[in-house]
Protein backbone atom coordinates (compact mmCIF):
# COMPACT_ATOMS: atom_id res chain seq x y z
CA UNK A 1 0.00 0.00 0.00
CA UNK A 2 0.93 3.63 -0.56
CA UNK A 3 -0.20 6.70 0.80
CA UNK A 4 -2.61 7.40 -1.78
CA UNK A 5 -4.17 4.02 -1.99
CA UNK A 6 -5.00 4.81 1.88
CA UNK A 7 -6.38 8.50 0.80
CA UNK A 8 -8.75 6.30 -1.97
CA UNK A 9 -9.74 3.66 0.68
CA UNK A 10 -10.65 6.20 4.09
CA UNK A 11 -11.66 9.40 2.14
CA UNK A 12 -9.04 11.45 3.52
CA UNK A 13 -7.62 13.40 1.20
CA UNK A 14 -5.29 16.36 0.02
CA UNK A 15 -6.52 19.97 0.73
CA UNK A 16 -4.69 22.73 0.91
CA UNK A 17 -1.37 21.47 2.42
CA UNK A 18 -1.92 18.60 3.73
CA UNK A 19 -4.71 15.80 4.87
CA UNK A 20 -7.95 16.19 6.01
CA UNK A 21 -11.21 14.47 6.02
CA UNK A 22 -13.84 13.56 8.23
CA UNK A 23 -12.33 13.10 12.39
CA UNK A 24 -13.89 9.54 12.33
CA UNK A 25 -12.26 8.57 9.09
CA UNK A 26 -8.88 9.87 10.45
CA UNK A 27 -7.87 7.00 13.18
CA UNK A 28 -4.96 6.25 14.89
CA UNK A 29 -4.07 4.18 12.18
CA UNK A 30 -4.50 6.58 9.36
CA UNK A 31 -2.69 9.66 11.50
CA UNK A 32 0.44 7.85 11.66
CA UNK A 33 0.07 6.56 8.17
CA UNK A 34 0.24 9.64 6.62
CA UNK A 35 2.79 11.68 9.18
CA UNK A 36 5.11 8.43 8.19
CA UNK A 37 4.64 8.85 4.47
CA UNK A 38 5.41 12.59 5.06
CA UNK A 39 8.27 12.04 6.96
CA UNK A 40 9.82 9.45 5.29
CA UNK A 41 9.21 11.60 1.65
CA UNK A 42 11.41 14.09 3.54
CA UNK A 43 14.10 11.34 4.65
CA UNK A 44 13.97 10.45 0.49
CA UNK A 45 15.20 13.61 -0.21
CA UNK A 46 17.61 14.13 2.33
CA UNK A 47 15.37 16.68 4.75
CA UNK A 48 14.81 14.74 7.28
CA UNK A 49 18.00 13.03 9.15
CA UNK A 50 17.50 10.81 12.82
CA UNK A 51 17.50 12.08 15.70
CA UNK A 52 15.97 15.90 13.86
CA UNK A 53 13.35 17.15 15.92
CA UNK A 54 9.88 17.72 14.52
CA UNK A 55 7.21 20.50 15.35
CA UNK A 56 3.27 19.64 16.41
CA UNK A 57 1.01 21.88 17.17
CA UNK A 58 -3.15 21.90 17.30
CA UNK A 59 -6.66 23.77 17.07
CA UNK A 60 -8.89 23.39 19.40
CA UNK A 61 -11.21 20.55 17.78
CA UNK A 62 -11.88 17.76 20.56
CA UNK A 63 -10.24 15.74 17.90
CA UNK A 64 -7.07 17.20 17.62
CA UNK A 65 -4.91 16.07 20.75
CA UNK A 66 -5.36 12.52 20.17
CA UNK A 67 -4.70 13.10 15.98
CA UNK A 68 -1.29 15.31 17.33
CA UNK A 69 -0.41 11.87 20.04
CA UNK A 70 -0.80 9.76 16.54
CA UNK A 71 1.58 12.11 14.54
CA UNK A 72 4.34 11.84 17.42
CA UNK A 73 4.01 8.10 17.76
CA UNK A 74 4.91 8.25 14.22
CA UNK A 75 7.33 10.78 14.33
CA UNK A 76 9.17 8.85 17.11
CA UNK A 77 8.93 5.55 15.17
CA UNK A 78 10.84 7.33 12.23
CA UNK A 79 13.74 7.76 14.98
CA UNK A 80 12.98 11.45 15.23
CA UNK A 81 12.24 13.95 18.53
CA UNK A 82 8.25 14.92 18.32
CA UNK A 83 7.88 18.22 20.03
CA UNK A 84 4.41 19.36 21.07
CA UNK A 85 4.56 23.21 20.12
CA UNK A 86 0.86 23.63 21.73
CA UNK A 87 -2.75 24.55 20.87
CA UNK A 88 -1.39 27.76 18.76
CA UNK A 89 -2.30 29.06 15.42
CA UNK A 90 -0.95 27.49 12.11
CA UNK A 91 1.80 30.42 10.77
CA UNK A 92 2.96 30.24 14.74
CA UNK A 93 3.46 26.18 13.60
CA UNK A 94 5.24 26.78 10.33
CA UNK A 95 6.81 29.67 12.17
CA UNK A 96 8.99 28.00 14.86
CA UNK A 97 10.04 25.49 12.37
CA UNK A 98 11.29 27.84 9.86
CA UNK A 99 13.29 29.35 12.66
CA UNK A 100 14.95 26.37 13.43
CA UNK A 101 15.03 24.59 10.17
CA UNK A 102 13.21 21.77 11.05
CA UNK A 103 9.51 20.28 9.48
CA UNK A 104 6.58 20.89 11.58
CA UNK A 105 2.53 19.55 11.29
CA UNK A 106 -0.45 21.65 12.00
CA UNK A 107 -3.12 19.62 13.07
CA UNK A 108 -6.31 21.57 12.17
CA UNK A 109 -9.57 21.13 9.89
CA UNK A 110 -9.71 25.22 9.52
CA UNK A 111 -12.75 26.84 9.46
CA UNK A 112 -14.73 23.73 8.60
CA UNK A 113 -17.02 21.55 10.67
CA UNK A 114 -16.21 19.88 14.41
CA UNK A 115 -16.60 16.19 12.42
CA UNK A 116 -13.74 16.82 10.58
CA UNK A 117 -10.15 17.77 10.70
CA UNK A 118 -6.86 17.21 8.83
CA UNK A 119 -2.76 17.51 9.47
CA UNK A 120 -1.27 20.57 7.63
CA UNK A 121 2.67 19.63 6.53
CA UNK A 122 5.22 22.15 6.92
CA UNK A 123 8.72 21.55 5.26
CA UNK A 124 11.56 23.22 7.04
CA UNK A 125 11.27 26.14 4.69
CA UNK A 126 7.32 26.69 4.69
CA UNK A 127 4.37 24.81 3.57
CA UNK A 128 4.68 21.77 1.31
CA UNK A 129 4.10 22.44 -2.49
CA UNK A 130 2.40 20.73 -4.63
CA UNK A 131 5.37 18.73 -5.94
CA UNK A 132 5.72 17.48 -2.41
CA UNK A 133 2.01 16.40 -2.27
CA UNK A 134 2.95 13.87 -5.03
CA UNK A 135 5.77 12.91 -3.50
CA UNK A 136 4.11 12.20 -0.22
CA UNK A 137 1.57 10.11 -2.35
CA UNK A 138 3.90 7.38 -3.70
CA UNK A 139 5.45 6.66 -0.18
CA UNK A 140 5.03 2.79 0.76
CA UNK A 141 3.46 2.14 3.82
CA UNK A 142 3.66 -0.67 5.97
CA UNK A 143 0.83 -1.08 8.95
CA UNK A 144 3.06 -2.34 12.10
CA UNK A 145 2.06 -5.71 13.67
CA UNK A 146 0.64 -5.01 17.00
CA UNK A 147 -0.04 -1.43 17.28
CA UNK A 148 -3.16 -1.27 16.01
CA UNK A 149 -6.79 -2.39 16.79
CA UNK A 150 -9.30 -3.63 14.31
CA UNK A 151 -10.44 0.06 14.33
CA UNK A 152 -7.13 1.85 13.42
CA UNK A 153 -6.80 2.37 17.15
CA UNK A 154 -3.93 2.52 19.17
CA UNK A 155 -3.48 -0.95 21.54
CA UNK A 156 -0.67 1.15 23.69
CA UNK A 157 -0.77 5.13 23.77
CA UNK A 158 3.20 5.27 23.74
CA UNK A 159 5.22 7.44 25.49
CA UNK A 160 4.87 11.44 26.22
CA UNK A 161 6.79 13.93 24.80
CA UNK A 162 8.42 17.07 25.18
CA UNK A 163 6.46 20.45 25.42
CA UNK A 164 7.99 23.50 24.21
CA UNK A 165 5.96 27.06 24.29
CA UNK A 166 8.83 29.47 22.77
CA UNK A 167 6.51 28.54 19.59
CA UNK A 168 3.72 30.48 20.98
CA UNK A 169 5.86 33.22 22.47
CA UNK A 170 7.83 33.65 19.33
CA UNK A 171 5.15 34.37 16.95
CA UNK A 172 3.74 37.01 19.97
CA UNK A 173 7.28 38.03 19.87
CA UNK A 174 7.32 38.50 16.29
CA UNK A 175 4.95 41.21 16.16
CA UNK A 176 5.69 43.48 19.29
CA UNK A 177 9.09 43.25 18.17
CA UNK A 178 8.00 44.88 14.38
CA UNK A 179 5.09 47.35 15.05
CA UNK A 180 6.12 50.61 17.23
CA UNK A 181 5.98 50.11 20.74
CA UNK A 182 2.38 52.18 21.28
CA UNK A 183 1.34 52.10 18.01
CA UNK A 184 -2.28 51.24 18.60
CA UNK A 185 -2.41 53.17 22.22
CA UNK A 186 -5.91 54.68 22.68
CA UNK A 187 -8.20 52.14 20.35
CA UNK A 188 -10.44 50.17 21.43
CA UNK A 189 -10.77 46.46 19.93
CA UNK A 190 -12.91 43.83 20.67
CA UNK A 191 -11.72 40.24 20.10
CA UNK A 192 -14.21 37.92 18.82
CA UNK A 193 -12.64 34.76 19.95
CA UNK A 194 -15.01 31.99 19.65
CA UNK A 195 -12.84 28.51 19.50
CA UNK A 196 -10.18 30.37 17.11
CA UNK A 197 -6.91 28.97 18.51
CA UNK A 198 -5.58 32.91 17.80
CA UNK A 199 -7.79 34.55 20.41
CA UNK A 200 -5.33 34.58 23.09
CA UNK A 201 -2.68 35.96 20.42
CA UNK A 202 -4.80 38.35 19.68
CA UNK A 203 -4.89 39.31 23.41
CA UNK A 204 -1.38 40.12 23.90
CA UNK A 205 -0.32 41.35 20.69
CA UNK A 206 -3.24 43.39 20.66
CA UNK A 207 -2.88 44.46 24.51
CA UNK A 208 1.23 44.96 23.88
CA UNK A 209 0.92 47.44 21.47
CA UNK A 210 -1.39 49.92 23.66
CA UNK A 211 -5.18 49.10 22.64
CA UNK A 212 -7.49 48.34 24.75
CA UNK A 213 -9.05 44.63 24.57
CA UNK A 214 -12.37 43.43 25.15
CA UNK A 215 -12.85 39.46 24.90
CA UNK A 216 -16.00 38.84 23.31
CA UNK A 217 -17.46 35.41 22.37
CA UNK A 218 -15.41 32.97 23.51
CA UNK A 219 -16.87 29.45 23.39
CA UNK A 220 -15.65 25.70 24.71
CA UNK A 221 -17.53 24.29 21.59
CA UNK A 222 -16.19 24.58 18.43
CA UNK A 223 -17.72 27.22 15.51
CA UNK A 224 -16.52 26.90 12.45
CA UNK A 225 -16.52 30.34 11.31
CA UNK A 226 -15.33 30.72 7.36
CA UNK A 227 -14.33 34.10 6.64
CA UNK A 228 -15.52 33.49 3.05
CA UNK A 229 -18.84 32.56 4.21
CA UNK A 230 -19.80 34.39 7.37
CA UNK A 231 -22.48 32.90 8.88
CA UNK A 232 -25.75 35.02 9.79
CA UNK A 233 -25.08 35.11 13.31
CA UNK A 234 -21.38 36.11 12.95
CA UNK A 235 -22.65 39.62 11.23
CA UNK A 236 -25.00 40.02 13.98
CA UNK A 237 -23.08 39.66 16.86
CA UNK A 238 -20.14 41.96 15.24
CA UNK A 239 -23.46 44.51 14.37
CA UNK A 240 -24.58 44.13 18.22
CA UNK A 241 -21.11 44.36 19.71
CA UNK A 242 -19.82 47.52 18.04
CA UNK A 243 -23.12 49.43 19.12
CA UNK A 244 -22.62 48.69 22.34
CA UNK A 245 -19.36 48.36 22.81
CA UNK A 246 -17.95 51.35 20.99
CA UNK A 247 -15.21 49.53 19.60
CA UNK A 248 -12.71 50.71 16.83
CA UNK A 249 -12.68 47.72 15.15
CA UNK A 250 -13.68 43.80 15.91
CA UNK A 251 -10.89 41.44 15.01
CA UNK A 252 -11.44 37.52 14.89
CA UNK A 253 -10.45 34.29 12.79
CA UNK A 254 -10.83 30.93 11.76
CA UNK A 255 -9.89 27.98 13.48
CA UNK A 256 -6.67 27.63 13.20
CA UNK A 257 -5.90 31.42 12.82
CA UNK A 258 -4.87 31.88 9.19
CA UNK A 259 -7.66 33.68 7.61
CA UNK A 260 -8.07 37.01 9.79
CA UNK A 261 -11.58 38.47 10.30
CA UNK A 262 -11.56 42.87 10.83
CA UNK A 263 -14.45 44.87 10.88
CA UNK A 264 -14.95 48.52 11.16
CA UNK A 265 -15.98 50.61 13.84
CA UNK A 266 -19.88 49.90 13.07
CA UNK A 267 -19.19 45.96 13.22
CA UNK A 268 -19.40 45.42 9.55
CA UNK A 269 -16.63 42.77 8.29
CA UNK A 270 -14.17 43.51 5.78
CA UNK A 271 -13.79 41.78 2.78
CA UNK A 272 -10.55 39.49 3.03
CA UNK A 273 -9.95 40.34 -0.74
CA UNK A 274 -10.40 44.37 0.47
CA UNK A 275 -7.92 43.74 3.35
CA UNK A 276 -5.35 42.02 1.74
CA UNK A 277 -4.84 45.28 -0.61
CA UNK A 278 -5.02 47.38 2.79
CA UNK A 279 -2.11 45.22 4.31
CA UNK A 280 0.02 45.03 1.06
CA UNK A 281 -0.25 48.82 0.84
CA UNK A 282 0.70 49.58 4.17
CA UNK A 283 3.45 46.77 4.32
CA UNK A 284 5.11 48.78 1.01
CA UNK A 285 4.39 45.80 -1.47
CA UNK A 286 5.64 46.17 -4.71
CA UNK A 287 4.65 42.92 -6.14
CA UNK A 288 1.54 40.96 -5.07
CA UNK A 289 -0.01 37.66 -5.83
CA UNK A 290 -3.59 36.49 -5.14
CA UNK A 291 -5.85 34.02 -6.91
CA UNK A 292 -7.90 34.66 -9.41
CA UNK A 293 -10.99 34.44 -6.98
CA UNK A 294 -9.82 37.69 -5.47
CA UNK A 295 -11.24 41.70 -6.07
CA UNK A 296 -10.13 43.17 -9.23
CA UNK A 297 -9.52 46.21 -7.41
CA UNK A 298 -5.71 44.95 -6.62
CA UNK A 299 -5.42 45.87 -9.95
CA UNK A 300 -6.96 48.91 -10.73
CA UNK A 301 -5.61 50.36 -7.19
CA UNK A 302 -2.59 51.15 -9.48
CA UNK A 303 -0.45 50.77 -6.05
CA UNK A 304 1.86 47.77 -7.07
CA UNK A 305 4.27 47.03 -9.76
CA UNK A 306 3.54 43.70 -10.15
CA UNK A 307 0.23 41.52 -9.50
CA UNK A 308 0.19 37.66 -10.40
CA UNK A 309 -2.92 35.83 -10.53
CA UNK A 310 -3.06 31.78 -9.59
CA UNK A 311 -5.13 29.07 -8.95
CA UNK A 312 -6.87 28.78 -5.39
CA UNK A 313 -4.76 28.02 -2.73
CA UNK A 314 -1.93 29.07 -1.02
CA UNK A 315 0.82 26.77 -1.91
CA UNK A 316 0.01 28.31 -5.71
CA UNK A 317 0.55 31.78 -3.97
CA UNK A 318 3.59 30.77 -2.81
CA UNK A 319 4.55 29.44 -5.77
CA UNK A 320 4.19 32.86 -7.61
CA UNK A 321 6.26 34.69 -4.92
CA UNK A 322 8.79 32.60 -5.27
CA UNK A 323 8.58 33.37 -9.47
CA UNK A 324 8.51 37.42 -8.26
CA UNK A 325 11.31 37.35 -6.02
CA UNK A 326 13.17 35.37 -8.47
CA UNK A 327 12.44 38.08 -10.97
CA UNK A 328 14.15 40.54 -8.73
CA UNK A 329 11.12 42.41 -7.16
CA UNK A 330 10.90 43.07 -3.08
CA UNK A 331 8.81 43.17 -0.85
CA UNK A 332 6.49 40.31 -2.57
CA UNK A 333 3.45 39.54 -0.50
CA UNK A 334 0.56 37.38 -1.37
CA UNK A 335 -3.19 36.99 -0.11
CA UNK A 336 -6.11 35.14 -0.81
CA UNK A 337 -9.32 35.87 -0.84
CA UNK A 338 -10.16 34.42 2.83
CA UNK A 339 -7.79 36.97 3.79
CA UNK A 340 -4.97 34.87 4.66
CA UNK A 341 -1.76 37.09 4.22
CA UNK A 342 1.73 35.68 3.14
CA UNK A 343 5.25 37.27 3.30
CA UNK A 344 7.37 35.81 0.38
CA UNK A 345 10.32 38.35 1.15
CA UNK A 346 11.04 40.34 4.63
CA UNK A 347 9.32 43.57 5.33
CA UNK A 348 11.63 46.11 6.79
CA UNK A 349 10.37 49.46 8.41
CA UNK A 350 12.71 51.95 10.29
CA UNK A 351 15.55 49.18 11.16
CA UNK A 352 13.03 46.86 11.86
CA UNK A 353 12.53 43.43 9.83
CA UNK A 354 9.34 41.55 10.15
CA UNK A 355 11.16 37.69 8.19
CA UNK A 356 9.43 36.52 5.76
CA UNK A 357 6.83 33.69 6.45
CA UNK A 358 5.59 31.93 3.20
CA UNK A 359 2.16 30.92 4.31
CA UNK A 360 -1.22 32.45 5.48
CA UNK A 361 -1.69 34.45 8.58
CA UNK A 362 -4.34 36.38 9.92
CA UNK A 363 -3.04 38.18 12.96
CA UNK A 364 -0.40 40.48 10.58
CA UNK A 365 -3.92 41.59 8.65
CA UNK A 366 -5.14 43.11 11.93
CA UNK A 367 -2.56 44.35 12.86
CA UNK A 368 -1.47 45.97 9.68
CA UNK A 369 -5.35 47.44 9.11
CA UNK A 370 -5.02 49.00 12.76
CA UNK A 371 -1.84 50.73 12.33
CA UNK A 372 -2.92 51.88 9.13
CA UNK A 373 -6.17 53.76 11.07
CA UNK A 374 -3.86 55.27 13.50
CA UNK A 375 -1.07 56.39 10.58
CA UNK A 376 -3.75 57.95 8.35
CA UNK A 377 -6.31 59.24 11.23
CA UNK A 378 -9.25 57.60 9.60
CA UNK A 379 -11.91 55.02 11.04
CA UNK A 380 -11.73 51.38 9.42
CA UNK A 381 -14.27 51.82 7.20
CA UNK A 382 -12.40 54.85 5.55
CA UNK A 383 -9.19 52.67 4.79
CA UNK A 384 -10.60 51.82 1.43
CA UNK A 385 -12.04 55.11 0.26
CA UNK A 386 -9.51 56.31 -2.28
CA UNK A 387 -9.52 52.74 -3.73
CA UNK A 388 -11.85 51.91 -7.05
CA UNK A 389 -15.23 50.89 -5.79
CA UNK A 390 -15.51 47.75 -6.54
CA UNK A 391 -17.46 44.93 -4.07
CA UNK A 392 -17.43 41.29 -3.87
CA UNK A 393 -19.67 38.38 -1.90
CA UNK A 394 -18.80 35.16 -2.00
CA UNK A 395 -21.14 32.27 -0.40
CA UNK A 396 -21.05 28.20 -0.35
CA UNK A 397 -23.51 25.03 -1.02
CA UNK A 398 -22.60 22.55 1.24
CA UNK A 399 -23.51 19.19 1.42
CA UNK A 400 -22.90 19.60 -2.94
CA UNK A 401 -21.02 16.42 -3.74
CA UNK A 402 -17.69 17.56 -5.37
CA UNK A 403 -18.30 15.14 -8.39
CA UNK A 404 -21.56 16.95 -9.18
CA UNK A 405 -20.09 19.97 -9.44
CA UNK A 406 -17.07 19.35 -11.27
CA UNK A 407 -19.00 17.58 -14.36
CA UNK A 408 -21.94 20.74 -14.23
CA UNK A 409 -18.70 23.57 -14.62
CA UNK A 410 -16.31 21.36 -17.10
CA UNK A 411 -20.06 21.20 -19.07
CA UNK A 412 -19.45 24.71 -19.62
CA UNK A 413 -15.99 24.82 -20.03
CA UNK A 414 -15.18 22.89 -23.16
CA UNK A 415 -12.32 25.15 -24.23
CA UNK A 416 -14.38 26.10 -27.12
CA UNK A 417 -15.09 29.80 -26.27
CA UNK A 418 -17.99 30.17 -29.03
CA UNK A 419 -19.78 27.15 -27.53
CA UNK A 420 -18.93 28.03 -24.30
CA UNK A 421 -20.28 31.12 -24.33
CA UNK A 422 -23.69 30.15 -25.69
CA UNK A 423 -24.16 27.68 -22.85
CA UNK A 424 -23.30 29.86 -19.92
CA UNK A 425 -25.38 32.80 -21.43
CA UNK A 426 -28.10 30.44 -21.60
CA UNK A 427 -27.80 30.11 -17.65
CA UNK A 428 -27.12 33.28 -16.60
CA UNK A 429 -27.53 35.87 -19.59
CA UNK A 430 -30.99 36.36 -18.16
CA UNK A 431 -30.05 38.14 -14.88
CA UNK A 432 -26.54 39.20 -15.87
CA UNK A 433 -26.22 39.67 -20.10
CA UNK A 434 -23.61 38.94 -22.27
CA UNK A 435 -20.71 37.23 -21.35
CA UNK A 436 -17.33 38.60 -22.72
CA UNK A 437 -14.59 36.38 -20.80
CA UNK A 438 -14.24 32.95 -20.06
CA UNK A 439 -11.62 32.30 -17.44
CA UNK A 440 -10.94 28.56 -16.09
CA UNK A 441 -8.04 29.20 -13.99
CA UNK A 442 -9.85 27.60 -11.35
CA UNK A 443 -13.62 26.60 -11.95
CA UNK A 444 -15.20 28.99 -14.07
CA UNK A 445 -14.96 32.74 -13.25
CA UNK A 446 -17.33 34.51 -15.66
CA UNK A 447 -17.08 38.10 -16.78
CA UNK A 448 -19.37 39.74 -18.48
CA UNK A 449 -20.38 43.48 -20.74
CA UNK A 450 -21.21 45.11 -17.82
CA UNK A 451 -18.04 44.11 -15.84
CA UNK A 452 -19.93 41.95 -13.36
CA UNK A 453 -17.83 39.19 -12.56
CA UNK A 454 -19.16 35.72 -11.56
CA UNK A 455 -17.24 32.74 -10.32
CA UNK A 456 -18.18 29.22 -9.18
CA UNK A 457 -15.95 26.66 -8.14
CA UNK A 458 -16.21 23.20 -5.94
CA UNK A 459 -14.57 23.34 -2.78
CA UNK A 460 -11.06 21.32 -2.66
CA UNK A 461 -11.29 20.64 1.15
CA UNK A 462 -14.91 19.55 1.36
CA UNK A 463 -18.56 19.14 -0.37
CA UNK A 464 -19.06 22.11 -1.13
CA UNK A 465 -19.75 24.30 -4.52
CA UNK A 466 -18.88 28.29 -4.09
CA UNK A 467 -19.87 31.40 -6.12
CA UNK A 468 -17.81 34.52 -5.60
CA UNK A 469 -19.68 37.17 -7.18
CA UNK A 470 -17.99 41.12 -7.98
CA UNK A 471 -19.98 44.59 -9.08
CA UNK A 472 -20.02 48.36 -8.42
CA UNK A 473 -21.90 48.08 -5.33
CA UNK A 474 -22.52 45.98 -2.07
CA UNK A 475 -26.04 45.30 -2.84
CA UNK A 476 -25.38 44.19 -6.40
CA UNK A 477 -22.79 42.15 -5.76
CA UNK A 478 -25.02 40.76 -2.99
CA UNK A 479 -28.10 40.52 -5.18
CA UNK A 480 -25.75 38.63 -8.04
CA UNK A 481 -24.41 35.86 -4.97
CA UNK A 482 -28.00 34.74 -4.13
CA UNK A 483 -28.93 34.71 -8.01
CA UNK A 484 -26.01 31.95 -8.45
CA UNK A 485 -27.09 30.31 -5.27
CA UNK A 486 -30.50 29.80 -6.52
CA UNK A 487 -29.23 28.68 -10.00
CA UNK A 488 -26.50 26.16 -8.45
CA UNK A 489 -28.83 25.14 -5.92
CA UNK A 490 -30.92 23.64 -9.20
CA UNK A 491 -28.41 21.53 -10.34
CA UNK A 492 -28.81 18.89 -7.46
CA UNK A 493 -32.68 18.68 -8.96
Amino acid sequence: MHVGDLMAETGVKFGTSGARGLAAAMTDWVCYAYTTGFLSYLQASGVLVSGQAVGIGGDLRASSPRIMNACARAVADQACRPVNLGLIPSPAVAAYGIARGIPTLMVTGSHIPDDRNGIKFNLPTGEILKPDEEGIRAQPLVRPAGLFDAEGGFVTCGDGWRTDPAAYQEYVDRYLAFFPAASLHGLSVGIYGHSSVAREVYADVLAGLGARVTRLGYSDVFIPVDTEAIRVEDRDLARDWAAQGGFDALVSADGDGDRPLVSDETGSWLRGDLTGVLCARQLGARGVVTPVSSNTVVERCGCFESVRRTRIGSPFVIEGMQDLVAAGLAPVVGYEANGGFLLGTDIERDGRVLAALPTRDAVLVALATLVASVEQGKPVSALADDLPRRFTHSDRLQAFPTHIGQSRIQALSSGDFGRDKAAVEAIFAEHFGEVVRLDVTDGLRITFASGEIAHLRPSGNAPELRAYTEADTQDRAVDMNRICMTILAGWLG
